[in-house]
């Protein structure tokens, strides 16, 4: 295993474990190199999903971070191609242009009103911060104003109590990720 994949954290910040960030590469790179046909131990959504824990002397979160994002293109661009070739582009299009439709359905909805809200007395995310957020992805969606998949990756609200349910807002930011991976 190497150890000087990714540059360490800088000191006094804790970084990615290595281990786990080398173990997670390795499996990816099997993953990949799996032949056509074979069905997939590692998709696009989990390696969006991936987390490592912190510790002093771990590799740079910003560069594995990065890595990730690239890595996450590459599995979705070969997820395209294999369903491409399964389903048709005909048939791949128009689900992808269902999950747009829905994520626009959603983000479109009046203020306040977007997604489930937590109680009073439990902690989700900022409803205005979402709502905004939610503004740009029906711009994007309806007016093809710029939004990239990192800016998505890396959207973050503020959390407050009785805000919006941190699950439904994230499933439908990884939903937005997904169709925009699927259309590049």
């Amino acid at each position: 295993m190497s150890s000087n994949t990714f540059p360490k954290a800088r000191r006094g910040t804790k970084g990615y474990d290595p281990v786990q960030v080398e173990d997670f590469l390795d499996d990816a790179k099997r993953a990949y190199s799996a032949p056509a046909g074979t069905p997939a131990v590692l998709t696009a959504k989990q390696i969006r999903a991936t987390a490592f824990p912190l510790r002093a002397g771990g590799y740079s979160t910003e560069h594995v971070d990065a890595a990730l994002e690239r890595l996450e293109d590459a599995f979705a661009e070969r997820e395209r191609e294999t369903a491409l070739a399964l389903v048709g582009e005909n048939q791949w299009y128009s689900s992808v242009r269902s999950l747009a439709q829905e994520i626009l359905d959603r983000s479109a909805r009046p203020p306040k009103q977007k997604f489930k809200r937590v109680s009073a007395f439990t902690r989700g995310y900022h409803l205005r911060d979402v709502d905004d957020f939610c503004g740009r992805i029906v711009d994007y969606f309806q007016s093809g104003l710029p939004l990239s998949p990192d800016e998505v990756r890396r959207a973050s609200f503020r959390v407050v109590r009785g805000g919006y349910q941190e699950q439904q807002v994230d499933a439908v930011l990884d939903a937005v990720i997904e169709v925009m991976l699927a259309v590049r």
